[in-house]
């Protein structure tokens, strides 16, 4: 079978180079020299230059196990091209140095020359020849090197550089043996050979440092002349011009279990427990049903994503942490809903926690453009498990609701005019309470200060509002007071006719209706205060 020439370490320093002149083909038992030339070499009847070559004492007698290297030159090859199976956001193509870069549009074709950059909060899924797929995330630069298909089986060939950002690959493995996929990914730092797996590599923005996670399979790696093999659950850390770090157990993935399966709210907002030596985690969002549709990707401090928007959907969350090296670990993957839309009113009145007095309460909310009309639920648990009220025929953006005192729970959500129903706001809580009582004024008293007015004691964080006017109508006002006291005095009235109101203010500063409005005949005698009869108290 074909491998690169590579994945011998001894050859890893030479890997960019050998692979631009030739291949390695692996010795299975069976094989023979004519065969293999029959099935890889464009002219096959030069398998003689391939004995020459390779140094082969007898063509019909090969060693399993050995090597058999085959210049590109001489290989039955055809181009293939990329696909763009998934475009999001601001995704470009240069075809050549001096051709200005265009849109990747979803459909489209990448073919070897190629450079593609993906801006920020960008994405793209390119699948190959042989159905294998390359992901290339936001802020990222990918070249494509070569696209063939190599001898009569058309094995796919596939060499990509990936010059900044990160790219996740799944390499599909060879239906039958011997002939996978050859699918190489270089970076400034390391050179990597795969064959049947899946792994990530990433390329710090100074181009200096690449990072490899292996998920599936193997990967070798190979710097600064050497090589070395990283198997599934592994990563490593290359620096140019290095040999590569020694390989780390990649961290564990984190626990998505107790993430929210039906999301509210915007902005998104998911959360999970925290991982034990986590530095950091990486958080992706994909379609419901699909591995090739990246829609946001982000790299958070705590074991929280957040992001602005996204539209209402089924979306699968997939998270990794981070680890001291700030290599990605193993992923961990939920299912969640988004229905934010129509957003929810904001509500007004009464305020949450707030009193409503009377027979009623009057439950009011803003009017939302997106809501043809609105869904009101009221309760008396939290839980709005036996709603008391649950109207959903509301155009208008009040109700006024009759209940007896107690405490109650009310929501509000809109509905659009095709019919669909929002997310409920953020429920607010109320207190019913009996209109508060009208203070019951005595008949007052004249004294040596003037009128002396007395009424019950209020209750305690209650005062009274005490007006006195010389009109009934309370436009011509010679005493407004708000007191906790029982009693206040109005200081040496003139004679005549007045007029006299209380009302009782609750502690949160709502304010009951007045009580009967009174009549009081002031005597025109200077010493109307010792006059019998000089005050005269009328109830209007």
């Amino acid at each position: 079978m074909f491998v690169p020439a590579s994945s011998r370490a001894s050859d890893a320093g030479k890997k960019i180079e050998v692979d631009a002149q030739a291949w390695s083909y692996l010795i299975v038992k069976g094989d023979t020299l004519i065969g293999i030339s029959g099935e890889y070499l464009d002219r096959p009847a030069d398998w003689p230059r391939l004995q020459r070559l390779n140094r082969i004492a007898d063509p019909l007698r090969l060693v399993p196990g050995s090597e058999v290297r085959i210049p590109t030159a001489w290989l039955r090859q055809t181009a293939t091209v990329a696909e763009a199976v998934f475009v999001r956001g601001d995704v470009t193509v240069q075809r050549t140095p001096t051709e200005p870069a265009v849109a990747v549009q979803s459909g489209g074709t990448l073919s070897a020359g190629d450079v593609v950059r993906t801006a920020a909060d960008s994405s793209l899924t390119l699948r190959f020849a042989d159905g294998s797929r390359l992901l290339v995330v936001p802020d990222s630069e990918v070249a494509i090197v070569q696209l063939l298909a190599v001898g009569r089986a058309a094995r796919p060939v596939l060499r990509v550089r990936l010059e900044r950002g990160s790219a996740d690959a799944q390499v599909v493995p060879g239906r039958v043996p011997g002939r996978d996929t050859r699918f190489e990914i270089g970076t400034p730092a390391i050179n990597l050979g795969v064959r049947g797996t899946e792994f990530r590599a990433r390329v710090d923005p100074k181009r200096t440092t690449t990072r490899v996670e292996v998920l599936e399979g193997r990967v070798l790696a190979a710097s600064a002349g050497s090589g070395v093999m990283v198997e599934a659950g592994l990563g490593l850390v290359a620096e140019l011009g290095q040999p590569a770090s020694a390989l780390q157990r990649l961290i564990g993935a984190p626990d998505l279990s107790g993430l929210v399966p039906l999301v509210e709210r915007l902005p998104l907002h998911l959360a999970w427990p925290a991982l034990p030596g986590a530095q950091g985690y990486r958080a992706q969002v994909y379609a419901a049903d699909s591995n090739d549709q990246l829609l946001l990707d982000g790299v958070f401090d705590d074991a929280a994503a957040r992001w602005a928007d996204l539209p209402d959907g089924r979306y699968r969350l997939r998270a990794r942490a981070l680890d001291a090296q700030a290599l990605e670990g193993l992923d961990a993957s939920a299912e969640f809903v988004l229905n934010a839309r129509p957003e929810p009113p904001f509500t007004s009145a009464p305020a949450d926690g707030g009193m409503a007095y009377g027979a009623g309460a009057e439950l009011r909310w803003a009017r939302s453009t997106a809501a043809a009309r609105y869904r009101l639920q009221v309760a008396a648990t939290a839980d709005f498990k036996s709603p008391l009220l649950d109207s959903d025929d509301l155009t208008a953006t009040s109700r006024t609701v009759s209940l007896p005192p107690g405490v109650y729970h009310w929501r509000v959500a809109s509905i659009a005019a095709d019919g669909d129903l929002g997310p409920f706001g953020d429920a607010q809580s109320y207190t019913q309470k009996p209109e508060p009582i009208r203070p019951n004024v005595e008949a007052p008293q004249s004294g040596a200060d003037g009128l002396l007015f007395r009424w019950q004691a209020p209750a305690p964080g209650q005062k009274v509002r005490f007006q006195v006017a010389t009109d009934s109508t309370f436009d011509q006002i010679v005493l407004d007071e708000t007191t906790a006291d029982s009693q206040t005095v109005l200081k040496d009235p003139p004679p005549g006719t007045y007029f006299l109101r209380a009302r009782t203010i609750e502690s949160d500063g709502f304010e009951g209706p007045f009580g009967a409005t009174q009549q009081v005949e002031v005597s025109r005698s200077p010493w109307w205060w010792l006059v019998p009869g000089g005050v005269l108290l009328l109830l209007l």
